[in-house]
């Protein structure tokens, strides 16, 4: 059953459609492998014309990590979900950083000790795509610890260090960004357990590829990115990370889950994405509510791991509201199909 539900998961996550971004007009986007990862590489290091200092990395992560839903606060990357307070919040107040309990602080996703050699705090050991926001207590927990396998919230498992089923997207898609910008230094393979399984060979691990698949990109993450890759911002880095931009850039260089392809151009798969909203996203009490302005054909709500947990099939008129209730805390993965159309949201239920 494991593998009907993983490939069900697949079908969701590559199913959204987004215009390619015009950061990208000179790639030759019908490379694969090698080829297309040293044409990126080369995109995201040339046009890092700003280089930020450690200390500026607290002004930048208030403005990156801003929680959607609450300006006065920011996104805490490991957070568990509906918590709020102590060492697995998932919010906490912007000014609220520094180095003591309670508050947050600058995580090098990509530990600064695992690199060949130590990333230090200029280079990429400022280089915001990979620092976030995290709580000083969980994110001393985490340590240096490579990133493993596992399910559910964020913690140590096997001797690694889960980042949980909301942020193991946001981690694998930094990871591949800090190999591309920086090269051996910062090996997949030294992060996470190896070796490596790709279609390449090229030091990137098959768990990184599988969180890219399973987890689509967040709303977070398309907010650091346009931010960073501006550099006319106080904070902008001048570059983007390109799986962010489209998940499936990973699947062309190295193979593996199929990601989703965000620009509906590079996959096989290149369905027009169907608009809706859904609301209120994170749901405090297990209710969201579902519409659109076009037609809808079917409904369903999948477990991040893939699992069908509701779902409904029929004919659902323009700008009907449909409600589903009763979800427990988690991160779910919303479907909705139309007429020759699709879209998949993430729902995080507190």
């Amino acid at each position: 059953m494991k593998n009907f539900y993983t490939s069900a998961l697949l079908l969701l996550v590559s199913s959204l459609t987004f215009a390619q971004q015009p950061y990208y007009n000179n790639i030759d986007f019908t490379q694969n492998g090698a080829a297309l990862k040293q044409a990126l590489a080369t995109k995201i290091t040339n046009t890092h014309t700003k280089n930020l200092s450690y200390e500026q990395i607290w002004s930048a992560l208030k403005v990156v990590d801003e929680n959607p839903d609450n300006s006065s606060q920011v996104l805490l990357i490991y957070g568990h979900p509906g918590v709020t307070t102590g060492q697995y919040s998932r919010t906490r107040a912007k000014n609220s950083n520094g180095g003591n309990n309670g508050q947050w602080n600058r995580e090098h996703t990509y530990a600064k000790s695992l690199g060949t050699p130590d990333l230090g705090q200029s280079g990429p050991g400022a280089d915001a795509h990979h620092l976030r926001a995290s709580d000083v207590q969980w994110n001393n927990s985490r340590g240096n610890q490579k990133y493993a396998a596992g399910s559910g919230n964020s913690g140590n498992v096997s001797g690694g260090w889960y980042p949980g089923d909301e942020w193991k997207g946001d981690i694998a898609r930094m990871m591949m960004y800090m190999y591309l910008r920086y090269g051996d230094r910062c090996k997949p393979t030294n992060i996470g357990p190896g070796p490596a399984s790709n279609a390449i060979n090229d030091d990137m691990i098959a768990l990184f590829l599988q969180w890219n698949a399973e987890d689509p990109v967040s709303e977070v993450e398309d907010q650091r990115n346009a931010y960073l890759g501006n550099a006319a911002n106080s904070y902008g880095q001048g570059n983007r990370n390109p799986f962010i931009d489209n998940p499936y850039l990973a699947t062309k260089i190295w193979g593996g889950q199929p990601a989703e392809d965000r620009w509906g151009t590079l996959s096989n798969e290149n369905i027009e994405k169907l608009d809706f909203s859904i609301y209120p996203n994170p749901s405090n009490n297990g209710s969201f509510t579902i519409s659109s302005e076009e037609e809808m054909l079917s409904l369903a709500v999948y477990a991040i791991d893939g699992r069908l947990i509701t779902s409904k099939n029929e004919t659902i008129a323009p700008n009907t509201a449909i409600t589903f209730n009763n979800l427990s805390s988690g991160v779910y993965l919303v479907e909705v199909k139309g007429n020759d159309k699709k879209a998949v949201k993430k729902l995080l239920v507190k």
